[in-house]
């Protein structure tokens, strides 16, 4: 029986490109145990979710991946088992989700000006009640064969060098593991190693966020670095902070594969008696 267990998965809700429903079959397929569904800064996919994983051995986690700001950094939290109807979650994702959309019209307006790009073909490239970003944007360039994949729209014209960036409205991530755990949720920072072990969040910063009710750190990523990695490591045992491994997978928007990464069981067990605002989705 598998054991496998994938804590960060993205579907058309959010910047992936598989429904939800799609997502956990291609979860069945994968032999996967367990799998969360954490679109960013949306809800909108676990109900699709749970009906699809109905008379499977699959359980799936409801969850989110909770946009912060650290400074100029983005900084990801990955929330589990909150309440999705907690009215400080909702309004905060709302807002988030609202920037995220002029931001993303704001940047399309200046590609315009020197490629063949409009806000109809990026809006081609979303599902039904998606979050719309900047991935959606790089689809789009694909679409209009102005880069070859997602990869290299984000290299090149979606660079924040390209200067057609613009940031979007995001709560420090003190305020995010306040809301989550307020809301009942379990908080686990999301790859936060990807710059190295000299740009992991400070440990003053870190005492802080578990202080608030952080539960662990996601460390087996492929976008954190090896350094990153072990900076991490240290960290979770001086305070106490369990650590989970994800695939951060999003279908075909990036090469990263269900279960390539996972969690122990024991965390998730951890995770599920924590976690009081819903319930894992399982048969």
């Amino acid at each position: 029986m598998s054991r496998v267990i994938d804590l960060h998965t993205h579907s058309s809700v959010s910047d992936g490109t598989e429904t939800p429903a799609r997502l956990v079959a291609s979860a069945i397929e994968s032999g996967l145990a367990a799998v969360a569904l954490t679109d960013h800064d949306s809800t909108a996919g676990w109900t699709e979710a749970a009906d699809a994983a109905r008379g499977s051995a699959l359980t799936v986690i409801p969850g989110m991946e909770f946009s912060t700001m650290f400074g100029w950094k983005s900084v990801h939290l990955l929330a589990y088992l909150f309440d999705p109807s907690d009215a400080g979650i909702v309004a905060e994702t709302a807002r988030i989700r609202d920037s995220r959309l002029r931001r993303a019209e704001n940047i399309v307006s200046r590609i315009s000006a020197d490629y063949d790009l409009s806000w109809s073909d990026v809006l081609e490239q979303t599902s039904r009640g998606a979050t719309v970003g900047r991935p959606h944007i790089a689809d789009a360039l694909v679409a209009r064969g102005l880069v070859a994949n997602r990869s290299a729209a984000f290299e090149s014209i979606l660079h924040p060098r390209s200067g057609y960036f613009e940031p979007h409205y995001a709560p420090d991530p003190l305020t995010a593991v306040k809301l989550v755990v307020a809301a009942g949720g379990v908080p686990v920072l999301a790859h936060p190693g990807t710059r190295g072990a000299s740009e992991v969040i400070p440990e003053s910063k870190l005492k802080a966020l578990v202080g608030a009710g952080l539960f662990g750190l996601e460390i087996e990523h492929r976008d954190n670095t090896a350094s990153g990695k072990q900076r991490l490591r240290e960290l979770a045992t001086t305070f106490g902070l369990a650590t989970t491994g994800s695939s951060d997978y999003h279908g075909a928007g990036k090469p990263n594969r269900l279960g390539e990464n996972h969690t122990d069981p024991r965390v998730l067990e951890r995770i599920i008696e924590r976690g009081t605002g819903s319930a894992p989705l399982s048969a």
